[in-house]
């Protein structure tokens, strides 16, 4: 079933740059469509690079999608909803909320860090656009924990998602990127 806070695991044949071995956050799902936020494509800018204030605090930022590119958003874990304005998507794992809220708790210390993940843009599909890419076979639906979310490897995180789904999944984790170079 497909609801916000499950992953979308993008099939090793997609033949999409963009979505290329990607793992794909939903952090919302309607009638209108769906948006979330890929979590395992990092980039070699950080947050202090790209705004205009210098912050206390530094960290890497990720590709969240191909909409909307100019713009930070972030998904945080936190036990309760601390952060002022913050979406709840399941279990610890929020998105979004009042950015200067954001910085006085992670510099107080009250938030921690490492359960911060910034993004610039986010993956968006309009209305029915998702289910006819499900449709084409474009997308593996699953489960993750947040914890498994904020890996300090992202990297691996299709490879190993996939791995860890057994069976015929497993399987598909080894597919080449290229299979012609094989």
């Amino acid at each position: 079933m497909l609801t916000k806070g499950k992953i979308l695991i993008s099939e090793p044949y997609l033949g999409d740059s963009t979505f290329e071995r990607s793992v794909v956050l939903l952090c919302e799902h309607n009638d209108s469509g769906a948006f979330g936020f890929m979590l395992n494509k990092s980039t070699t800018l950080t947050i202090n690079s790209v705004l205009e204030e210098q912050l206390t605090f530094e960290q890497n930022l990720f590709l969240g999608g191909p909409v909307a590119q100019d713009s930070l958003f972030f998904l945080l874990r936190q036990d309760r909803a601390i952060l002022k304005d913050s979406v709840h998507i399941k279990d610890d794992l929020y998105w979004g909320g009042d950015f200067e809220h954001l910085k006085t708790l992670i510099q107080e210390g009250t938030l921690e860090l490492d359960n911060c993940r910034f993004f610039l843009g986010y993956s968006g599909w309009g209305e029915d656009q998702l289910e006819y890419e499900l449709e084409k076979h474009s997308w593996i639906i699953a489960d993750i924990n947040s914890e498994d979310m904020f890996v300090k490897n992202p990297e691996s995180m299709w490879q190993n998602v996939l791995r860890s789904m057994g069976g015929d999944y497993k399987v598909l984790s080894n597919y080449p990127i290229d299979p012609r170079l094989n």
